[in-house]
């Protein structure tokens, strides 16, 4: 396998999520090697996936840097019907104002970037927090099209606001998680102030 430690880039794209993986798939990793495992010539050859470790890149729209994403590894697939990269240790986006303030973050521990659907898949302890106004989504799994700029997901979803816990199952939400709507909402709980996790 190729390797490239602590990668850093700067690159433009609009987006939430689309920032996140798409520009991380395809920009991140121009100097890895794709390398082809050696078979026997009665067998196929089998495509070695491209690897990064260390990713480290600034997201910019014109000359605004709009966000940053870390994550410590990722592989990239170059499949010749379905290409993909996959982030399976983790990643961490913080996302900007004009001002460089940090307006919302997202976390994983896992995402898949399909580039032929454009879209993003993230799952396993998906967090999504809007700084600024305080709300933080907790789900199980969360899909981002780039098209649409939206998040959607058909799992069960909690909404954390500062002195309630929302509950339900599907939602839809914007691409900062300035709003958001709950498709089978199930109830809410009280919370104090500061009760609520982070």
């Amino acid at each position: 396998m190729s390797s490239a430690n602590t990668m850093i880039n700067s690159f433009s794209l609009s987006g939430f999520c689309a920032v996140v993986l798409a520009v991380a798939a395809s920009v991140l990793l121009p100097s890895c090697e794709n390398k082809i495992k050696s078979t026997p010539s009665t067998g196929p050859r089998v495509p070695i996936p491209e690897e990064a470790k260390n990713i480290e890149s600034y997201l910019s729209e014109g000359a605004k840097v709009k966000g940053k994403l870390t994550s410590p590894y990722m592989l990239r697939f170059q499949k010749a019907d379905t290409p993909y990269s996959e982030f399976p240790r983790t990643l961490h986006v913080d996302f900007y104002t004009d001002s460089l303030q940090i307006e919302s973050q997202m976390d994983a521990k896992y995402g898949k970037y399909l580039p032929n659907q454009n879209k993003v898949f993230l799952r396993d302890s998906v967090r999504v927090k809007n700084i600024l106004k305080g709300d933080t989504l907790h789900c199980r799994s969360l899909w981002w099209d780039q098209q649409t700029q939206k998040f959607t997901t058909d799992d069960s979803v909690a909404i954390y606001q500062k002195d309630k816990i929302l509950f339900g199952y599907g939602m839809e939400a914007d691409q900062n998680f300035r709003w958001y709507t709950i498709t089978h909402f199930k109830g809410s709980i009280l919370t104090s102030q500061g009760a609520v996790p982070k």
